[in-house]
C-alpha cells in the first residue's frame, strides 16, 4: 500500500496530546501516512519567531493535504489567525462541518453537515476607523465582498456533497430580506445552482436567523445547510452545540489545490499537558481526511468504533463526565477497531 503524503501541524495547548492519540487510531486503520510534521500557531512562533513559518506553507504546498490540531489566536491584539491565513493562502473556499448526535441526550438523531463559504464576506478584512471630533474610533467600518464566483464555487460543492453522499436536501441560509447585495447574490446564485440538481437534491431557503430558531426546535429538518462566511461559522458552533459541543465536532477546509482537517475547537492551555483531553473532534477529523483521499471503509471504522466506545463501553473524557485520559480512550476505539 502507498502511503498518503501529509503535513502534520500538532497544534498548540492540548494539540500535540490529541494529535498522539489520532495517529495511533489511524495507525491501527492500516492506511499508511508519510507525515512531514511542521509547526505553526504559537508553538512556531516561540520556535522560529513567526505563527505561520513559510516551512509550513511549502510543506502544504507540497502535500496538498493536511491534519491540524488547535491553534491559538490571541484576542485583540497579537498576530492574526493562522487558521484563516491558511485558508487564503491556500484558497479552501469550502469549510465543511458535519455534526452527529453520538450520546443521546435532547436531541437524538442530529446528522447536520453545514458548508460554510470559507474566504470572503466579512472576513476578508477590510476594517477601518474613522476619527470624529478628537475619538480616533468614533466610528468602526467592516466592508464584506461577495462575489458570484465565490457563490457558485461553495453553492456547489455542497449540492455536489449532497449527491455524492446520498443526501436529500440542501438548505440555502441568507438574510437577502435586509443585506440585499451581498446576501441577495448569494440566493440568487443558490436558487439558479439548485435548478441543476432537481430531481435528485430537494432544495430550499431560509433566512438566517429563522435557521438559527429552527435548529434549536427541531434540527432533524435540515440535513445540508450552505451558508455565508459570518452566518455559517456562527451556525457551525450552533449545530456543534446540538450535539455535545465542540468537543464531539470535525472540520474540513477544502479547496482546489489544498485540503485541511482539524479540530475546531480551542487550544484549551489550561488542561494542556494533564492527559485528560478529548481528542474526539480530531478522530473525527482524521476520518473526513480518510474519506477524502478515497478510504471510506477505514474512515466508517473509525466512526463506528468512536460511537461505541463513547455510546456502549461508556469510555470517556472528563468533559464527558467520564474518568478516561486521552489515550485511554484512544485505546479503547482501537480494540473497537480491531
Amino acid at each position: 500500500m502507498t502511503a498518503y503524503r501529509a503535513t502534520l501541524i500538532p497544534g498548540d495547548g492540548i494539540g500535540p496530546e490529541i494529535m498522539r492519540a489520532t495517529l495511533a487510531v489511524l495507525e491501527a486503520t492500516g492506511v499508511e501516512f508519510d507525515w512531514d510534521e511542521e509547526l505553526a500557531g504559537e508553538a512556531a512562533l516561540n520556535e522560529v519567531g513567526t505563527p505561520l513559518p513559510d516551512a509550513t506553507i511549502e510543506s502544504i504546498r507540497h502535500t496538498q493535504l493536511v491534519l491540524k490540531g488547535p491553534l491559538t489566536t490571541p484576542v485583540g491584539g497579537g498576530f492574526r489567525s493562522v487558521n484563516v491565513a491558511l485558508r487564503r493562502e491556500f484558497d479552501m473556499y469550502a469549510n465543511v462541518r458535519p455534526a452527529r448526535t453520538i450520546i443521546p441526550g435532547r436531541y437524538e438523531d442530529v446528522d447536520i453537515v453545514l458548508v460554510r463559504e470559507n474566504t470572503e464576506g466579512l472576513y476578508v478584512g477590510f476594517e477601518t476607523t474613522i476619527p470624529i471630533a478628537g475619538d480616533p474610533k468614533a466610528v468602526a467600518q467592516s466592508i464584506a465582498i461577495v462575489t458570484r464566483y465565490g457563490c457558485e464555487r461553495v453553492i456547489r460543492y455542497a449540492f455536489e456533497y449532497a449527491v455524492r453522499n446520498k443526501r436529500k436536501r440542501v438548505t440555502i441560509a441568507h438574510k437577502a430580506n435586509i443585506l440585499k447585495a451581498v446576501s441577495g447574490l448569494f440566493l440568487e446564485v443558490g436558487r439558479a445552482i439548485s435548478s441543476e440538481y432537481e430531481g435528485r437534491v430537494e432544495v430550499d431557503d431560509v433566512i438566517i436567523d429563522a435557521c438559527a430558531m429552527k435548529l434549536v426546535l427541531d434540527p432533524s429538518q435540515f440535513d445540508v445547510i450552505v451558508t455565508t462566511n459570518m452566518f455559517g461559522d456562527i451556525l457551525s458552533d450552533e449545530i456543534a452545540g446540538l450535539v455535545g459541543g465542540l468537543g464531539l465536532a470535525p472540520g474540513a477546509n477544502v479547496g482546489d489545490s489544498a485540503a485541511l482537517f482539524e479540530a475546531v475547537h480551542g487550544s484549551a492551555p489550561d488542561i494542556a499537558g494533564k492527559k485528560i483531553a478529548n481528542p474526539t473532534a480530531l478522530i473525527l477529523a482524521a476520518a473526513l481526511m480518510l474519506e477524502h483521499v478515497g478510504e471510506p471503509d477505514a474512515a466508517c471504522r473509525i466512526k463506528s468504533a468512536l460511537q461505541r466506545t463513547i455510546r456502549d463501553d461508556r469510555i470517556r473524557t472528563a468533559d464527558l463526565q467520564g474518568s478516561a485520559t486521552t489515550m485511554e480512550f484512544a485505546d479503547a476505539v482501537i480494540r473497537r477497531l480491531s
